[in-house]
Formats: C-alpha cells, sequence, structure tokens
C-alpha cells in the first residue's frame, strides 16, 4: 500500500497526522467482541475515539486499537499510522500499547480488515 501524496490529503487525514508518533488517549464505544449497531459485523479490535476532537463526519476522530483481545473502556497508546479511506473522508488512527510493537502493513490490514476493504485505504506513516 502506497501512501497518498500531499495533493490528496482529505480534511481527515490533515487532521490525524498530527497524531502520528504520539502518545493518545482513547474512548471506546465499540469495545473488543461488540457488534456494529447498524451493520452487525463483529468489532475484532478496540475501536473508537479521540475525545476532544471533531472530523468531517460531525463526530470525533475514529482510532483501531491493536492491543488486548479483550473488550476495553479506555486506553492510553501510541499512534503507529493512519488508516487513509480513498473512498470518504473518515480516516481512523491505529494506535498500539505504549511498549507494543510497529505492525507493519500487512499486519494493520488484517487487523481492520472486519471493517476496511483492501484497495479502498492506504496507511499513512508519515
Amino acid at each position: 500500500m502506497t501512501e497518498p501524496s500531499a495533493e490528496e490529503d482529505s480534511i481527515s487525514l490533515t487532521m490525524a497526522r498530527p497524531f502520528l508518533g504520539r502518545t493518545v488517549d482513547l474512548t471506546f464505544d465499540r469495545p473488543y467482541g461488540s457488534r456494529h449497531p447498524r451493520c452487525g459485523f463483529l468489532y475484532t479490535v478496540n475501536y473508537g475515539y479521540v475525545p476532544g476532537t471533531l472530523a468531517p463526519d460531525g463526530q470525533e476522530l475514529d482510532a483501531y486499537y491493536l492491543g488486548p483481545d479483550e473488550p476495553l473502556v479506555t486506553a492510553r497508546g501510541r499512534c503507529i499510522a493512519i488508516v487513509h479511506r480513498l473512498y470518504d473522508d473518515d480516516d481512523k488512527l491505529v494506535v498500539v500499547p505504549p511498549e507494543g510493537p510497529d505492525l507493519d502493513d500487512a499486519a494493520i490490514a488484517v487487523a481492520v480488515e472486519f471493517q476496511e476493504t483492501p484497495g479502498e485505504y492506504v496507511v499513512v506513516r508519515q
């Protein structure tokens, strides 16, 4: 997966970039093992948002927490990447526990495949 050029930055990607490499506090509204309220798919990671932010969709900036396989309410972690959606302006941070590994793009793709469609996003790291 290749990173888009600067000309292709969406509003949410511009908003998400400053979080790369930083410690982030997250709140989970869709914890590990829960189901999407409308679509019904299973969350295989803790999924939530960065409190106090406002993304283009009118909600907080979303985040995947690739950490423990158990439901969490909150967590702190390190943002290692962004899932930049190519067909809508709703990018997601990829966050791991503070001591967690820097996962490669393939590992991130496997972790988010429950919600993201291959070819419809790129993993941004810089």
